[in-house]
């Protein structure tokens, strides 16, 4: 099957080959026909198939073949739960459509509103946003909602999470009744399913792999270890290959920034990423792990939401995730595009009921060996009363593993700020459910 098979015009066709694009993913050729038909769709597809160029060609496509009206509202929008992700997005809209008279912009926070102000005055065809910084925009009247005829949810499984929840409802409030809606994501849970036809109209469902897979390529490994020992035994696996680019998940903001302090006296090359970070700060991060200016990026799961790598050869949970899905999320940063792909977990007899949680989602063994000289004092257990930490638990200093403090701060961005904070209105509620969705 070719891109040409699926009905896009020449324009997009041209500056997919100019890209080296031959043929679609099988995410692109089960998606791309049914959104260039109008419909409403769900989809579900591993991390690192293609979701994006999946919705953003057959957008591109559709909107190549109106003329927009006489004054330049936005007629796309696209919602994505990080700034990352949503530079990301905007970076293939502009490639896919590089010949097309079809103009975007970025709306999210943790940089000035007023560049975005002068953009949205101007006239652009499709706007991507985080929900904080777009319903800032729509407070302030500089955005106007009236002219969206496709609305875009992407990483719609974290986009409909319980804490983001009202942000997302006042911002469908403003939108169009009649437009076209698509959910693209890794997984859907049967309730985030079912939350999500309540605003959709007759959708189709196109889902290539099982839900909570992780792609073939992807070897896991399970070493484990006391939690004052994480550090060192985290440094003992990076010096297998200083030069490797390596992921690293922290569970927490603060946790993240105290381990890159570490990383760094030891002699590595290490950054953060997350909420509590700037703007600029992050970008930068993130372009000089794409360029092998460092080599270990320390995040959190929300913030890891768009980092796009290719062959990035490991990721190293530090902290399991308190939510057995988003271990699906981390390791989908590794072992893209069938490229062959590690994951190591540093687990912690007290993280024990994470492990099985996890192993329990995935349907499958993860193989458990132990680093000679990390030895813990208490072995991991898999069985029904296997502990996990509690949050907000504080542990003995010595015992206590880097990044499992309780997270303090605010939610990175929301209004004004960083614009992927879950609304204010079941922030409580959000930390029970998913602690792991602090970022």
């Amino acid at each position: 099957m070719s891109f040409e098979s699926l009905g896009l015009g020449p324009a997009l066709l041209r500056a997919l080959a100019e890209q080296g694009y031959a043929e679609p993913t099988p995410i692109q050729a089960a998606a791309i026909p049914v959104v260039l038909e109008g419909g409403d769709l769900l989809a579900a597809a591993q991390t690192g198939t293609g979701k994006t160029a999946a919705f953003s060609l057959p957008l591109l496509h559709r909107l190549s073949q109106t003329a927009p009206a006489g004054t330049r509202r936005p007629r796309a929008l696209v919602l994505t739960p990080t700034r990352e992700l949503a530079a990301q997005v905007h970076d293939n809209l502009r490639d896919y459509g590089k010949h097309l008279r079809i103009s975007s912009t970025t709306i999210f926070g943790g940089v000035s509103m007023g560049p975005q102000m002068q953009a949205l005055r101007r006239g652009v065809d499709i706007v991507i946003a985080t929900p904080g910084r777009l319903i800032d925009h729509m407070q302030q009247r500089s955005i106007d909602l009236s002219g969206i005829d496709v609305l875009v949810l992407d990483e719609a499984d974290r986009m409909l999470d319980m804490g983001f929840l009202p942000a997302l409802k006042r911002i469908l409030a403003a939108l169009p009744k009649q437009r076209q809606t698509l959910l693209f994501s890794a997984t859907f849970a049967p309730p985030i399913k079912a939350l999500a036809l309540q605003f959709m109209h007759q959708p189709r469902e196109v889902s290539v792999t099982p839900p909570n897979t992780v792609a073939t390529t992807v070897t896991h490994h399970v070493h484990p270890v006391d939690a004052a020992n994480k550090r060192d035994l985290l440094l003992h696996v990076l010096s297998q290959d200083s030069r490797r680019q390596t992921l690293v998940f922290s569970r927490t903001k603060h946790g993240a920034d105290k381990l890159v302090r570490y990383l760094e006296a030891a002699g590595l090359r290490a950054a953060a990423i997350h909420g509590n970070k700037s703007q600029n700060a992050r970008t930068r991060a993130l372009s000089d792990f794409k360029s092998g200016r460092i080599t270990v990026l320390v995040a959190t799961d929300i913030a890891a939401r768009g980092i796009d790598i290719d062959q990035l050869p490991i990721v190293i949970n530090f902290d399991l995730p308190m939510v057995a899905e988003d271990y699906v999320h981390r390791i989908g940063r590794t072992g893209r595009a069938g490229a062959d792909g590690m994951a190591v977990s540093l687990v912690s007899h007290e993280e024990s009921g994470l492990l099985r949680d996890i192993r329990k989602l995935l349907k499958q063994d993860i193989a458990i060996s132990n680093v000679p000289g990390f030895e813990p004092s208490h072995p991991l257990r898999t069985d029904a009363a296997a502990p996990r930490p509690v949050q907000g638990q504080r542990q003995p200093r010595q015992g206590r593993p880097q990044g499992s403090h309780r997270p303090h701060g605010h939610h990175g961005g929301g209004h004004g700020q960083g614009g992927d904070r879950p609304a204010e209105g079941n922030r409580k509620r959000q930390r029970r459910r998913r602690p792991a969705a602090k970022a």
